[in-house]
Parts: C-alpha cells; structure tokens; sequence
C-alpha cells in the first residue's frame, strides 16, 4: 500500500469520536501521538502552540468546573455570527445525522441541550488536549493551531484512538487559564477529547461527507478572466 493510499485511507476513516471507554491511554502511546502532533508545519516555523494534557481525575475535576459555567462567554476568538447557505446546510445535516444516532427528535430542546452539555463531559473521555497559541500571533498563530489540531486527529486515529476536537471548550477561556495556570498571553483555541473509542456507542454509528471538488474548487488556468471549475 502506498503512502498517498494510507493516508486516504486514515482521512476516510477518521471521525468526531464522541463516545470513548474508560480506560486510560497508555503513557507511552500518548507521547508517540504528541511527537506525531509536533511535526506539524508552522507560519516560519514558530510553533505557536501549546498543549494541556489533561487526565484522570484532573479531567473530570476539570469537567465538573465547565459544567458549572458553560455559557461560553469566554472566548479568546469570536465565534460565527451566524451561518447561511450551504455552510448551514452542512451544519444541519451534521446536527441531524448526531440526533437521529442519539434518537432526539426534532423540536426536543431538552434533549438536545443535554447532548449539547456533553462538551463538557469531555464525552466521558480520560483525557483531554487543551490547545492554545501565542496571542501576539493573532489570527496565522491560530491557523497554526488548526494545522496542529488535525496532525493531532490523524495521528490519534492511526494509533488506533479516538479524538474531538471542540470549539465549545474555548467558550471557557477564563476558567482554563485558572485551573490550567495558562500564562496572560494565551489564547485557547480549542480542546481535544481523546482516549480508546467505544464503537457500541450509537454516536459511532454515521459519517460526514464532503462536498464535491466542484463546489469549493476552482482551478485557474490563466489569467484572462475565464476560470475553469473543477
């Protein structure tokens, strides 16, 4: 098999996991994943990110902490204003296809806030990756990040775990820089549930696709005003 093919391979199979087992990662497998994470390319070589790994009891300390304040009123980044045309039509279908999975029914706001509030469960994960980036940086140290974040999710998958990243997480800023002890100049990015996945969970049970090359591709192939779709 080669590379390319692997690698197809892995971003095919990968998905949000948001079902895990109680078990501990190893220690040694969680340092190959952040060894594999820590290759990844940065705006000249800057490496903006840092990482909290937290586990074990520190990880449902910290969750017991967000579930008491999850207003997500503090964070570092401003999240979408709104979401329209076919972005929130993709949006949809991924919030769909978590609800049918979990059987909540349309119009069941107590069912689905209580999914909602499962962020801060961490998804019953053992561990979790707090990503942030130097604020100096601004907006290219966040992208950084985000390179960062999915080197991290692959690698996860291709030793076999499960991992989330979660926007949700960096609504708490102000309690991550307190309980973590984050220095004055960082900005959470997002976190990252990760641990053995559980595939008996019903949210194991579907996948997102992708739009087609032609609706977010355009290839140019001169300059005279005439671009060729593809």
């Amino acid at each position: 098999m080669s590379d390319i093919d692997v690698l197809e391979r892995i971003l095919a199979e990968r998905w949000s996991c948001r079902g895990y087992l109680p078990d501990p990662v190893d220690d040694a497998v969680i340092e190959r994943l952040l060894l594999a994470a820590q290759r990844t390319p940065s705006w000249c070589n800057t490496q903006p990110w840092q990482v909290h790994v937290v586990s074990g009891d520190a990880a449902r300390a910290l969750s017991a902490r967000m579930l008491a304040s999850f207003d997500g009123a503090g964070s570092d980044f401003p999240f979408p204003e709104t979401y329209t045309e076919e972005r929130q039509a993709r949006r949809r279908e991924s919030g769909w296809q978590l609800y049918d999975a979990v059987g909540i029914a349309k119009g069941d706001r107590e069912r689905s806030f209580a999914e909602g509030l499962r962020n801060f469960e961490l998804f019953g994960a053992p561990h979790v990756a707090v990503v942030t980036t130097a604020a100096e940086l601004g907006t290219y140290g966040a992208v950084d990040c985000g390179l960062y974040v999915q080197t991290f999710l692959l690698a996860a998958h291709a030793l076999g775990l499960g991992a989330c990243a979660q926007a949700a997480l960096a609504g708490q800023s102000p309690l991550l820089h307190e309980v973590l002890d984050l220095a004055e100049d960082r900005r959470v990015v997002c976190g990252i549930s990760f641990g053995h996945p559980d595939p008996g969970h019903p949210t194991a049970s579907y996948r997102t696709t992708r739009a087609p090359l032609e609706e977010v591709v355009t290839r140019v192939t001169s300059l005279d005003g005439a671009a060729h779709h593809s």
